[in-house]
């Protein structure tokens, strides 16, 4: 059963994220109304506890803040909420907190649509996609501080090259509608591709207008640590996620490059009408807004879920280079992905994806108004399970919910 209760919000504006900490207990929430930046907040995370109580929020103002909440006893020194060693107040005395600006991050060339923090095996490092296509990694030098943050890692995600390129790929499609499909085909290299794709002017690419408002930047980190650190990223409206794997040794390069469209079909260049691609045209791509990666839970698999512009959830199995024969041109296991679930539900954007603790239920929200519950059932087809209707009214003080009887009980 689906329980929902009502927030009063703080703000004065449209809010454009929400987020809990770990565990669940303290819930954090940004705005169009310019608190804490200079100009609209687009995304807020949470760092791990072990680190303390620290959370960043990105900014269109081209920047990322760190904050960290600290609590103090009435008439006592102020002290870090999250240190196992603070000292506590005594009986019957009062406490209070409150957050205090440890690092400003500026290296970003255009406004900052995301930011997520690292599985805390890595240690503190952040993660931020922006408007100018860049994917940058930070990680905190002094944590006792958090003054001091050191750009690891900078990408144009759009021409990060593969592993291995030229090469050629295959990618499989298994939905609930298409069990079995293999579309295969040569690609070629992504620098390739985004040199093609930056010579066609902006106004004519399929389905789109300005860039900074069609566009979708997302970014996931993958939170197994036996892969090393990869992470899932989103870039433009080119419609497709790269898996991204970062190393002290050498470049990020591309592990897998998740593509809805079949790989050796042209995109079209014709704005879209509405009316859907012909015959021998590809689907147009829409950029994609969300990702964001499953906790394994002991699979040998991954799995990842992407929402976009066109309003599709999708949900994808992706399996690492040693536990599939595919290869590389130069013989190196390569990564490989399939749709297992493809919705439309929303009939409009989806602005965010998010899984479970475990990885088995997936929720997403669209423009419909609705927050949406996905869940596989037995054979492991994926199925609604539910949908939550946040829009309120006087006769009805509480959103509405619709619960999905196919979907098996937890």
């Amino acid at each position: 059963m689906i329980q929902t209760g009502l927030i009063q919000s703080a703000h004065d504006d449209l809010v454009t994220d929400l987020c809990y900490d770990y565990y669940g207990l303290h819930l954090a929430t940004c705005s169009l109304d310019q608190r804490a930046h200079d100009a609209a907040v687009s995304r807020l995370t949470w760092a791990h506890p072990e680190f303390g109580t620290i959370l960043a929020s990105a900014s269109f103002d081209r920047t990322v803040k760190i904050w960290e909440q600290i609590s103090f006893a009435v008439g006592g020194d102020v002290q870090s909420n999250g240190s196992m060693h603070a000292q506590t107040a005594g009986s019957g005395s009062s406490s209070s907190s409150r957050w205090v600006e440890r690092a400003v991050l500026l290296d970003a060339r255009g406004t900052v649509r995301t930011a997520e923090f690292a599985p805390h095996h890595f240690g503190l490092k952040l993660a931020t996609v922006s408007s100018d296509n860049h994917l940058r990694i930070y990680e905190c030098l002094e944590q006792s501080s958090l003054a001091t943050w050191q750009l690891c890692e900078e990408v144009d995600v759009t021409t990060l090259p593969s592993m291995s390129s030229p090469s050629s790929h295959s990618v499989a499609f298994a939905t609930p509608t298409q069990t079995h499909a293999t579309l295969e085909g040569a690609s070629a290299s992504l620098v390739a591709q985004a040199l093609q794709q930056s010579q066609v002017p902006l106004q004519q690419r399929p389905g789109f207008g300005n860039r900074e408002a069609d566009g979708g930047w997302c970014v996931s980190w993958c939170k197994e640590r036996y892969w090393g650190e990869v992470l899932a990223a989103g870039c433009g409206i080119l419609g497709t996620v790269k898996i991204i794997q970062v190393s002290p040794s050498r470049r990020p390069t591309t592990l897998l490059t998740l593509d809805p469209t079949p790989s050796g079909a042209p995109k079209s260049s014709e704005a879209n009408s509405g009316t859907g691609p012909s015959d021998g045209e590809a689907p147009t791509p829409y950029a994609i807004t969300s990702v964001a990666w499953a906790p394994s839970c002991g699979r040998s698999y991954h799995l990842l879920a992407t929402g976009g512009r066109d309003g599709h959830v999708r949900i994808w199995k992706v399996r690492p280079g040693e536990d599939n024969d595919a290869t590389e041109a130069e013989g190196e296991p390569k990564w490989t992905g399939t749709i297992v679930a493809d919705f439309d539900h929303h009939k409009s954007a989806v602005g965010r994806v998010e899984w479970n603790i475990t990885g088995t239920v997936l929720s997403s929200a669209g423009n419909d108004g609705r927050v949406r519950l996905w869940k596989a059932t037995i054979g492991s087809v994926w199925r609604p399970a539910g949908s939550i209707g946040v829009e309120q009214t006087e006769d009805s003080p509480d959103a509405d919910t619709v619960m999905d009887d196919s979907a098996v009980g937890e």
